[in-house]
């Protein structure tokens, strides 16, 4: 009969694949596949889900299933996983198999059927998938579509889980690497933030670290190893531990980077990397800079206004080609430097001269603390919504008390 589900559906198994699982996101693929399967063999649609580490099969009492999307005409999923009663999906998942529920007339509305079909992918259940209609009863292609489209939704799922358990232990594990920095010298406010950015990505490289010297000396470092995951993690531990042992030496920081591309270059199995290093001298009242392909760092005065400083830019670590230079700079009292990683200022479609114009044009409070004055600017650029992740290192040479 024209207009049946039991038609030949005009769909098939690359709309299918065109249409779930197009992100990484759980709840995302529940709504894509109820949305699937919703006007194709069915009036209404709901998924199911199991908690993480959940027992396949719950115990009567206790279902333990959350509903993660619907679509369609929802007021007729009620009549299926009303509160007392066993859910058809829950049904699904205790005998492995598409589980159908009788055609019955509910308040005058017409005959309705239910097909519940488990998600399953690699040997495990994730949950199940609710499907309603009116008449007629669902045919065996109706359910077929179904399971093929349940099926593809749990591989994506176990992929969306997956990722989000290596995600969990890749940030577990930079936030250990990248704790706090080393000890500065008491002469020197430092405040640092790190903020992995949101959305698809994985954690990357960014990281800073701070380097007691001699003679009341400190050395700030900002750096960023190229990519994310796992890998840039471990190279970003990598390149810390390097420049902690040659920065323990008391080179210049032009020497120390030569010292640090050289090795680096000399191992050959550590991406790329960039880094800024700024040796501050309390007595002195002193800055000096050299970078490796990294961003230039701001200098807010005193009365809150900024600049960026004219640092002279080597290539990244490990091309091991050198040719670091170094630059002084004087600090007046209350001057405070703000060292920080792309990810900061960085926007999607705009110049980088503009973005860093942004934040040397801020006017931060005068005589806020480094603290307050790290979280304003993170505040006044969004950091929070970056779209990659965030280092940033500010410091200030404390005053010391009058006699």
């Amino acid at each position: 009969m024209g207009g049946e589900h039991t038609a030949d559906p005009p769909y098939g198994v690359d709309d299918a694949l065109e249409s779930i699982g197009t992100t990484l996101d759980e709840r995302v693929t529940c709504e894509e596949l109820a949305g699937y399967v919703c006007g194709r063999v069915c009036d209404a649609a709901a998924v199911d889900l199991l908690p993480e580490n959940a027992p396949c099969s719950p115990p009567p009492d206790d279902p333990g299933l959350e509903r993660m999307a619907t679509a369609g005409r929802t007021e007729l999923l009620e009549a299926w996983g009303v509160e007392g009663a066993r859910p058809l999906s829950m049904r699904a998942l205790d005998e492995r198999r598409p589980v159908t529920d009788s055609p019955m007339d509910l308040s005058g509305c017409g005959a309705r059927q239910a097909v519940a079909v488990p998600l399953v992918g690699q040997g495990q259940q994730y949950g199940a998938l609710l499907a309603v209609r009116n008449d007629p009863p669902f045919s065996d292609r109706d359910i077929a579509v179904a399971g093929f489209a349940a099926r593809l939704a749990a591989v994506h799922l176990g992929h969306s889980r997956r990722y989000t358990s290596m995600r969990g232990t890749v940030f577990r594990l930079q936030r250990a690497l990248l704790s706090e920095p080393g000890r500065p010298h008491p002469n020197l406010d430092l405040a640092t933030r790190y903020l992995p950015a949101g959305g698809g990505t994985l954690v990357g490289g960014d990281w800073f670290e701070t380097v007691r010297l001699h003679f009341g000396r400190t050395l700030l470092v900002l750096g960023d190893v190229m990519g994310h995951g796992l890998d840039a993690a471990v190279d970003m531990n990598a390149y810390r531990s390097m420049l902690r042992y040659i920065a323990s030496t008391d080179l210049p920081p032009h020497r120390v980077l030569r010292r640090l591309d050289a090795a680096v270059a000399e191992d050959g199995s550590r991406r790329p990397a960039t880094c800024l290093l700024v040796q501050v001298d309390p007595a002195r009242g002193t800055a000096s800079l050299t970078s490796a392909g990294h961003l230039p760092p701001a200098l807010f005065s005193a009365d809150g206004t900024g600049e960026l400083l004219d640092v002279p830019v080597g290539p990244p670590l490990g091309t091991g080609i050198g040719g670091y230079e170094l630059t002084t700079r004087t600090l007046a009292p209350g001057d405070m430097l703000l060292l920080f990683t792309d990810g900061l200022v960085e926007r999607r479609e705009e110049d980088i001269d503009v973005s860093l114009a942004r934040l040397a044009g801020l006017r931060l409070r005068p005589g806020a603390s480094v603290e307050e004055s790290l979280a304003d600017v993170l505040e006044h650029l969004d950091a929070g919504h970056a779209e990659d992740d965030v280092a940033v290192l500010a410091a200030r040479i404390r005053r010391r008390p009058e006699v």
